[in-house]
């Protein structure tokens, strides 16, 4: 084997020399410290199935008006339009990092001016006009890696908020179902109430009646009368309920309150899905999770800037030229008389006293261990956020089965006291009461099918399912009026 060159020495040496030895701590992805369990707690094989969580949830509901608002809110919220220009303005943050790779030049140009130089002046030269071009050339030696730890964390940190941005997608798509469930439970709440009303307003004129024919007191009509009132009373705050869900709708799809589509107004019954809704398991959960991609890509950017500040500790090497020329007249700037150049190396260099660059160094691995401990944090709220939902909607899916069997028993009895009533075998007070009860029941499970709707999208949200095909929000949109 033949022995290397001198020429080849020197290169490999120059280049070993130019590429440099990035300093500070070398990054390892974390591993989630918290055990993802194999199956929710939470979960119950009537609720839930350890089937994946489908990329489109909402689509599992087959309701074309969702499908179309959240497609819309997808592309036209604010807040993801902010969250486009925060993204625009990290991935700026990063071309500018990646500039440091590249050397620095810089034309000037002069002229004309008026005056002496300190040589004229020497050799009694009276004042002239002068012209001058020049210009200068620099490239930092990244020899310790400033540079290119420099560049790891301003991509790291670019993509943290990228991942933010799917984060705000999850969250903008769980809100929208949610308005949209809302809206559509408190019109079936109001297709209750008003019924309610016309059957104890029924009730009511049927008592009078009775009243009229001395077959019942003016106290039994007063007594019907509270009931009446109680269920006209029950109608408003439903409205200004819907009302307001139909405010936040608009704001989520990028609309104003009078610009709600009418086919989401229209609508009188939740969307609700009665077979075990696909939630996966843990592992899955921790994958798909946007805040944890964000929080592991903040600790790599925190990382990155204790090479940063470790950087500061060893010298700055300059690889510099200049080139400049002066002259009496634009015409002689093209000649060589008047040319000056220099090119050579540049050394900067704090010492001794580099307590400010080891302050800098403590502040960057204090923000590196808070970085660690949040991103731990985020793998156990997202646990306890899933495992929270699930077992609010399988309390739910219970008590809507009791409210059920409730109903059915108060319309039973209902209809049993009012043939009672008209036989004389139960008296007035014993009807209104009953009237009273199966009134409730009816209230209590439109509530629940609202709620069951209601938590079967908080549960698709606390999965952070829906940000994976979204179309892209540009940030240039910003600037379109």
């Amino acid at each position: 084997m033949s022995r290397p060159t001198k020429s080849a020495c020197l290169a490999a040496a120059l280049a070993a020399v130019l590429a440099g030895c990035a300093v500070g701590p070398r990054y390892v992805k974390p591993v989630a410290s918290a055990p993802a369990q194999a199956a929710f707690v939470s979960g119950s094989p009537t609720a839930t199935a350890e089937t994946p969580l489908p990329v489109l949830w909402w689509r599992l509901y087959q309701d074309p008006v969702l499908d179309r608002l959240v497609a819309r809110a997808l592309t036209e919220n604010a807040d993801l339009r902010v969250a486009a220009g925060n993204l625009a303005y990290a991935q700026g943050v990063l071309e500018e990092a990646r500039a440091g790779r590249f050397p620095t030049t810089t034309l000037t140009a002069g002229g004309p001016t008026y005056g002496r130089s300190a040589l004229q002046v020497l050799n009694h030269v009276p004042a002239s006009t002068g012209y001058a071009v020049g210009m200068t050339a620099s490239y930092q030696v990244d020899l310790f890696g400033r540079i290119s730890r420099a560049i790891q964390a301003a991509s790291a940190n670019a993509e943290a908020i990228a991942a933010a941005e799917d984060v705000s997608r999850v969250t903008v798509a769980g809100q929208t179902a949610s308005a949209y469930a809302n809206i559509c439970g408190y019109g079936e709440q109001l297709d209750v109430a008003r019924r309610s009303l016309a059957l104890v307003r029924q009730t009511y004129d049927l008592t009078r009646a009775q009243r009229d024919a001395g077959a019942l007191s003016d106290f039994d009509v007063d007594r019907e009368g509270v009931v009446l009132a109680q269920a006209r009373a029950a109608i408003a705050p439903l409205e200004g309920q819907r009302r307001a869900a139909l405010f936040s709708l608009a704001a989520l799809i990028g609309a104003e309150p009078s610009q709600v589509p009418p086919e989401a107004e229209s609508c009188r019954s939740p969307p609700r899905l009665t077979q075990p809704l696909p939630v996966g398991d843990g592992a899955s959960l921790l994958r798909r999770r946007p805040d944890l991609r964000a929080a592991e890509r903040q600790l790599a950017a925190a990382t990155a800037r204790i090479g940063v500040a470790t950087a500061d500790l060893y010298p700055t090497i300059t690889l510099g030229g200049s080139v400049n020329n002066a002259a009496s007249t634009v015409s002689g700037l093209g000649a060589t008389s008047g040319a000056t150049y220099s090119v050579g190396p540049g050394l900067s260099w704090t010492l001794p006293n580099i307590l400010a660059a080891r302050a800098r160094i403590h502040q960057a691995g204090g923000l590196a261990s808070a970085a660690l401990a949040g991103f731990d944090g985020v793998v156990l709220r997202a646990l306890k956020e899933a495992e929270t939902a699930l077992a609010a909607y399988t309390a739910e899916l219970d008590h809507h089965l009791a409210l059920a069997e409730a109903q059915r028993s108060a319309d039973d009895a209902l209809r049993l006291a009012n043939i009672q009533f008209q036989a004389g075998s139960v008296s007035f007070l014993d009807l209104i009461t009953t009237e009273q009860t199966a009134l409730a029941a009816d209230q209590a499970l439109a509530q629940s099918d609202q709620t069951i709707s209601a938590d079967q999208v908080a549960v698709f949200q606390a999965l952070g399912g829906g940000w994976e095909d979204a179309l892209p929000v540009l940030a240039e949109r910003l600037g379109k009026r």
